[in-house]
Order: C-alpha cells, then structure tokens, then sequence
C-alpha cells in the first residue's frame, strides 16, 4: 500500500500543483521517487511531528493540499493536539497518512503498533477516516482524496498486501463494498483484516456456510445503511478489524444496531482491551491475540448456531 500511496501522489502531482507532501522523518526508501521530481513540493521536519502538522495546516491554509507520512503512532497520537486544533476543529485539507496499521511492526514493541488510531480519529468531528484493505481500496480512495474537502486520515498497512479485487468494482469514501454473498452470516472487515475475513469466509463455505463479506474501508463517515441491510435480513454479524475492540469497527457497528432496535447476534473480533508484552512478528501476535483464521472460524460457527 505503500507503493501505491505514492505511485498516485506522483500521478496527480504531475498535474495538480497543489499537492504536497510532509514527513517528520519517515519513509526513506519509499518517498525518494517524490522527493527528486518533486523537491520544492517535498519536506522533511525531522523527528518534530507536532511542527509536521502544524506546517501541514499552514500549506493548507494557503491552497495546498498537504499529505503528512509517517508510523501511525506518530502521525495520530504523539502530535494529537494540533491534528485536533489545527487539522480536525479548523477543516483544513490535511491528508494524515498513517503507516502500520495494528501489528504490523509487531517486531518493534508496544510504541510502534496502532491499536488506538480508528477510535482517536473518529472521535474527531469533521475527520474522514479511511483503512484500505488492498492496494486497489488505497488507490481508489487516495484518488477520491484529491479532490475532498475537510481532513482525512489514512490507516495503511505496509507493501507487498494481495490484491482482493477483481476489475471494476466500484469503491468510494462512505461505502461499504459488498465482497461475497451469503444468508448464513455476515463479515465485516477493515483495513489490514480483509484478505483474513476472505479465507474465513472461504472456510466457512467449505462447510456449508455461506456469508456475505463486507469491507468497510471507510470507518467515517459510516456506511450505516449497509449494516442495517444486514441486520434487516436476520445475519449473525462478525466484525474483523487489528485494532482495540473498544471505538473502532466493531464499536461503530454496535451503536447500529443498538440504534435499531432489533436483537441479532453480534461479535466483535479485534484485540482486547490490553497492551502486549510479547515480541514477534505480525502473525505471531494476531495469532496471541485469537486473530488467525482457525480461531476467528470457530467464533462465526459459534454465531451461526
């Protein structure tokens, strides 16, 4: 996703003077092919992210159209108070671009994983907050930034994720894509937990199961009326996401369906409400915390009873 991010902000640059791009000292090996065709639109901080966002805002404010790169921590919670005050209560046109979603520098300990970024950034009124599972979601959605009016933070994972999707589907800000189809029970994954919501729901059908799997790329605003279609037809309902169970995905699809009024069964699949003292690699902590594909299996059976 990486690549893509920056592949598209090449594109548009080309074309948009406008674009920006700001990192307080990340990406190298990633964001040279901007920085050389693009070197009086490109600038790195150092290791200052409150001053990162705040000259962000300032390119904003002057008609530019900013994207600040770097580790999700460090783009979201060391620097909170300005995305708060200058990106999120003044509108500006921001692009926070946050690398490492959930686990994935597992290696690196507790400061570098992202299990808190979703529920902070959608608390922020005016915020768009995006988790692109695959790298077609990514461009599809960096694409529609261009052009979008008020903040956006990116959740992204790193490089090298599966394509998910075949040609033409239709993806856009706001919008729940409907990947499969099933009267069994229903998925919904985000971000870096789509490609394990697909084997799940493969799994499952080797079963006899057949569920819908949906991909809520975009946490806010929420695609609200595609879960309601969901509890509508009387679906067991399962939400996928590497981050805390408390305010990301599965705590925006609980307030639907409280708000509705109707009992369905609900899980929310994520990590506990815990920080982890163990070191290793991304599939080594999702396999601590019950996120593999055997123990998330026998969740969805379970509501499937």
């Amino acid at each position: 996703m990486r690549s893509t991010f920056v592949d598209c902000l090449i594109r548009r640059a080309r074309i948009d003077e406008r674009i920006f791009l700001v990192t307080p000292d990340v990406g190298f090996s990633v964001l040279e092919k901007f920085a050389d065709e693009f070197p009086d639109r490109y600038l790195n901080v150092g290791i200052a992210e409150q001053n990162a966002i705040g000259v962000a805002a300032g390119l904003a404010l002057s008609g530019r159209r900013p994207y600040v790169y770097s580790m999700v921590p460090f783009v979201t919670m060391r620097c909170f108070e300005q995305v708060r005050v200058d990106v999120a209560y003044m509108q500006t046109n921001v692009r926070l671009v946050g690398i490492g979603g959930g686990l994935t520098y597992g290696p690196a300990g507790t400061t570098h994983h992202a299990i808190e970024d979703i529920a902070l950034m959608r608390a922020l009124p005016n915020m768009t907050v995006c988790a692109p599972g695959d790298p077609v979601e990514a461009r599809t959605l960096i694409e529609e930034s261009f052009d979008h009016e008020g903040p956006i933070y990116f959740r992204l994972g790193r490089n090298g994720e599966p394509v998910l999707y075949d040609t033409g589907v239709k993806i856009e800000i706001g919008r729940a894509v409907t990947i499969t189809e099933g009267d069994d029970f229903a998925l919904i994954a985000t971000g870096n937990m789509l490609e394990l919501g697909k084997k799940v729901a493969h799994a499952m059908q080797e079963k006899g199961k057949n569920g819908t799997l949906l991909s809520m790329h975009t946490i806010k605003p929420f695609d609200t009326e595609a879960v309601l279609g969901l509890i509508d037809k009387g679906l067991p309902i399962v939400t996928l996401e590497e981050h805390n169970v408390i305010g990301g995905l599965g705590s925006a699809v609980a307030d639907v369906i409280a708000a509705s009024g109707k009992a369905t069964r609900f899980r929310k699949v994520g990590i506990p409400d815990v920080y982890t003292h163990s070191v290793g690699s991304q599939e080594y902590l999702k396999r601590e915390f019950g996120l593999d594909l055997n123990s998330i299996v026998s969740i969805v059976e379970g509501v499937c009873r």
